[in-house]
């Protein structure tokens, strides 16, 4: 099978193995001299002036732009909007549509497994519009039974926000349920899509979402460069996240005008180095393909999950099915707490997450106060799960603990 480690120059150059995709993906070399050229042969302000360097500038941009809609098979590349990150994305629905169109006696739906990102901008919308923020509770697996997600949903719901892959279980959740329940009654749903963008195709057609989020940093790309897609009548009717240059038609002493989408989102001088960094990384998951990506990963996974499962103490969060995790495995180990385990696995060369992944309230579902991540890429290989297995097996010697006192 091919070693795709060669495509990515730090893990090329380093003995690490590398195992906190979930929070940042390495970026292949063909991203890394994507924004290299950028910067070497249309390094001008985009949307700005009219001399040959600008205007390759400009083109650049509105490539990546339809780069990013046909790999969301979106319709019009008037809809995709770029951000600096998901968190970002979900600020500027939250701010843009939330603070103007929710009131009091609205209902904003939200799981308890989302992300901070996907949680705080919410709680602000309920604070500052009287609107009352519900949450979903998961079994202890991370699934929703249907019955359940049937009575959160209410003719009072007019907003949910939704993670499509869980960052801390791994979970696919069951977000075209939800938007169809929430569509029902008129309502619209966002979907954060930072988790699974990487994994699975994400099709906003299909699902019907009316907002999606990803970040470029987590499907090879660079940091900084972010995406919101949101329906076309939508986006029209909401006022502009910030102001400043670039977003307006004209400016006079009494106000302003403001340009049309996708514009009137993208305030100030854009990323476009980036958003052309984020074009050549779509075009690198295409090019490797879903099929070849997703049996990677799966296998992974599955030699993941049973090397961890079998050793003593190790206990995965989530379902038992490691086809439910999407290369994602949370776990904690009897008697140590999460970081001196990732300090352990730092020492031997292995790279992990520790802690409450930015999902506390989710742990404190689960009970578990923080746990550690292992969060695999198509990339990883074998050889990385020996490695992190090896470690494993010596973490409750190393902490002075034994067999016999196991929790």
């Amino acid at each position: 099978m091919k070693n795709y480690k060669e495509d990515f120059p730090l893990l090329m150059n380093t003995d690490l193995a590398y195992l906190d995709n979930a929070a940042t993906a390495q970026r292949p070399a063909a991203v890394l001299d994507a924004v290299q050229d950028f910067y070497v042969r249309s390094n001008a302000n985009p949307l700005r002036g009219l001399y040959d360097l600008a205007v390759d500038a400009t083109g650049r941009y509105e490539a990546a732009r339809e780069r990013v809609r046909a790999f969301l098979n979106v319709e019009k590349t008037e809809e995709i909007i770029f951000t600096r990150n998901t968190t970002e994305s979900v600020n500027l629905v939250a701010y843009s549509y939330g603070l103007t169109n929710l009131k009091p006696g609205d209902e904003i739906l939200i799981t308890i497994a989302e992300h901070h990102s996907n949680m705080l901008p919410w709680q602000m919308v309920a604070r500052q519009t009287g609107a009352t923020l519900k949450y979903l509770d998961c079994e202890p697996d991370g699934s929703y039974p249907a019955e359940r997600i049937g009575e959160a949903i209410t003719p009072n719901t007019r907003l949910a926000a939704i993670g499509h892959i869980s960052n801390v279980l791994g979970c696919r959740n069951p977000v075209e349920e939800i938007i169809a329940g929430v569509h029902q009654n008129g309502g619209v749903v966002l979907v954060d899509a930072a988790q699974s963008a990487p994994h699975i195709p994400v099709d906003v057609q299909a699902l019907d979402a009316d907002f999606l989020a990803f970040s470029g940093h987590k499907v090879y790309g660079p940091m900084g460069i972010g995406v919101l897609y949101g329906k076309e009548h939508l986006l029209k009717d909401m006022p502009p996240f910030m102001s400043g240059g670039e977003m307006i038609s004209y400016v006079k002493r009494e106000g302003a005008v403001y340009a049309e989408l996708p514009h009137k989102f993208e305030a100030g001088t854009v990323n476009a180095a980036d958003a052309v960094g984020l074009s050549a990384a779509l075009d690198y998951i295409e090019e490797i393909g879903w099929d070849v990506i997703r049996e990677r990963e799966e296998a992974l996974t599955k030699y993941a999950f049973e090397g961890m499962t079998a050793v003593p103490g190790v206990h995965i969060l989530g379902n038992s099915d490691y086809r439910q995790h999407h290369g994602i495995l949370s776990f904690t180990l009897d008697g140590v707490h999460p970081h001196d385990i990732a300090a352990i696995l730092a020492d031997d060369h292995v790279a992990v997450r520790a802690g409450h992944h930015c999902a506390q309230p989710l742990l404190a579902h689960l009970g578990v106060r923080s746990s550690a991540r292992v969060s695999l890429a198509f990339y990883n290989t074998e050889e990385d799960i020996d490695r992190l297995l090896n470690s494993l097996r010596t973490i409750r010697r190393k902490m002075g603990l034994g067999e016999s006192n196991l929790l």
